[in-house]
């Protein structure tokens, strides 16, 4: 069955981790383009703020505050997306926490945690999600990272966790295709996102978290998140840096790892700036939150070529098959003009 979405400015969208970071670009994004849209995260408070100010800006938006972790907090959600806006069109599962440790300093509690929140929590959304989709049709967007097919070190239990979630996507969208339900499944890879996600996660090194350089404004993401929305897709990769090392890793895995070993340890991933005052190590606890950026100085590139691509892939071919032919007849004149002229048999006779 042909998956056909509604334009944005139509659909109701749930997004979990929607008080900061990724969750709350994308809200804003989706609310200025006319969609309504639930948020769910544990902070009552960040929400709260959020919802006001997008409907100060004459958006439309509700929040549920529950920690997406626990037993029927999906169906929780999904009911309040019922009362207020009378069900959802698409529905992105954006929340996770993180540790920066080597897995040698990784405990249990801290790994199954990790997994609880962002791969349970994620597991449990997406098959509510899918089950009232299959009536109506509509979009299912899983917020994964470059970490779902390349880790990295200091990162190990993050990128195991992206990595399950990755595997439980692609085959919830098989089985979803088995049964021709009208659900467009996609999984979005971000690289480093300037986002509170490193201050936000548990930190075992010895100087405070940062994500390794190249970092992207997340507010590219939320730009493919309501592409995603209207157009579907299988993946969408954020970030030109992020694009090349994974498909590295695909090609070349052992280099991959020993360009990783050497320049993404812990000089790469630390920074002097301490996080901001009460966010740091959310991991069992919610924490001040609210903001989209981190508070890193850092540079932070706006665009990514790699999306845009991605998003307009005829066009892009299209350009890049006449700056091809356009470089091709460029280098054929210069060749020419350097080469002496040799006459041809045309040129004797006619002499």
């Amino acid at each position: 069955m042909a998956v056909k979405l509604k334009p944005i400015a139509q659909q109701t969208i749930v997004i979990t981790g929607g008080s900061s970071g990724i969750g709350l670009a994308a809200a804003r994004h989706a609310a200025e383009a006319g969609a309504a849209v639930l948020l769910a995260a544990r902070n009552e408070d960040a929400l709260q703020k959020a919802v006001d100010d997008i409907g100060a800006k004459g958006g439309r938006a509700a929040f549920v505050a529950v920690d997406i972790a626990e037993e029927g907090a999906a169906e929780k959600i999904a009911n309040a997306a019922e009362q207020r806006f009378g069900g959802f069109d698409t529905w992105v599962n954006n929340a996770a926490a993180a540790v920066y440790a080597r897995l040698t300093d990784t405990t249990m509690e801290e790994h199954k945690r990790l997994f609880d929140v962002g791969y349970f929590g994620t597991v449990q959304a997406s098959l509510v999600a899918a089950d009232q989709l299959r009536q109506r049709g509509g979009a299912l967007i899983n917020i994964g990272s470059v970490l779902s097919e390349r880790a990295i070190p200091l990162q190990g239990a993050y990128s195991a966790m992206k990595h399950a979630l990755r595997g439980f996507t692609d085959t919830l969208r098989m089985e979803l295709e088995m049964d021709e339900a009208p659900i467009s499944v996609t999984l979005i890879k971000p690289t480093s996102m300037d986002t509170p996600y490193s201050e936000h996660a548990r930190n075992k090194m010895d100087q405070p978290a940062r994500v390794p350089p190249i970092v992207y404004d997340p507010r590219l993401v939320a730009k493919a998140i309501c592409f995603a929305a209207e157009h579907p897709r299988r993946e969408m990769t954020v970030g030109g840096q992020g694009y090349l090392i994974t498909k590295l890793g695909n090609i070349a895995p052992r280099t991959a790892d020993r360009i990783l070993e050497r320049f993404f340890g812990e000089p790469a991933q630390t920074i002097a700036t301490e996080p901001g005052r009460g966010t740091a190590d959310n991991l069992f606890e919610e924490r001040q939150d609210g903001r989209i950026d981190s508070n890193r100085p850092t540079y932070v590139r706006h665009r990514s070529l790699a999306l845009e691509a991605q998003m307009h892939p005829l066009a892009t071919a299209a350009i890049v098959g006449g700056a091809a032919a356009g470089a091709l007849f460029g280098a054929r004149r210069m060749r020419e003009r350097r080469e002496p002229h040799m006459p041809t048999a045309y040129d004797m006779a006619a002499e």
